[in-house]
């Protein structure tokens, strides 16, 4: 199944149109010091803790090459994965996806499509899915149409994952990708203190 006229299996370049810009390209309220997700690097504890996985299975998937760190891979003992902002959000859209029982081949073409998408697409995509196929729908009536099929039983928001995921790292331990150098955690305490210092 690949979807019809009004909407399309993943893999195409569409999106659900009228979003706001992509939260991570500017800072956000849970960490103004950090620096923007894709200039960041996440080891696996980070990955883990804020896509809501174990580490076995962020490991196995890792191992299947359903999910593979696109930053650092592991090389043998004593190297760390080191995984990027895209990637915790693939990994959080993947367990979704298995947890409400899509296949893993319509998952797998999910992630390629995640995975080859710009960034700044992201947080305006919608995947819709059947348990068979996962749908992009190009517009809010194309997202009507799947639902009037009686098809699309399961929709993700990947703005709204996005936000979680970019919410859940300001508070993980994060390193510079062009250095190496660990970026302090932002606590929430230390946000109120600056606006109350603003108001002051």
């Amino acid at each position: 199944m690949t979807g019809n006229g009004d909407s399309r299996a993943v893999g195409g370049t569409s999106s659900l149109p009228g979003a706001p810009p992509p939260p991570g390209l500017r800072p956000s309220a849970a960490g103004q010091d950090r620096e923007a997700p894709d200039r960041l690097g996440y080891r696996g504890p980070s990955a883990c803790a804020a896509a809501g996985i174990t580490y076995r299975q962020l490991d196995y998937w890792a191992r299947t090459g359903l999910v593979q760190p696109s930053v650092r891979p592991a090389h043998g003992s004593g190297t760390q994965r080191l995984y990027s902002f895209r990637d915790v959000l693939v990994l959080k859209i993947v367990k979704r996806l298995l947890d409400a029982g899509v296949s893993l081949q319509s998952i797998r073409t999910a992630v390629q499509a995640l995975c080859s998408a710009d960034l700044a697409e992201l947080s305006d995509m919608t995947l819709m899915s059947d348990g068979a196929t996962v749908y992009r729908c190009a517009s809010p009536e194309e997202l009507a149409e799947l639902l009037r099929g009686g098809r699309g039983v399961f929709g993700i928001a990947v703005g709204a994952v996005w936000s979680d995921v970019e919410g859940a790292l300001a508070q993980l331990s994060a390193e510079r990708l062009d250095t190496g150098e660990p970026v302090p955690v932002a606590h929430p305490g230390d946000e109120l203190a600056r606006r109350r210092h603003r108001t002051g």
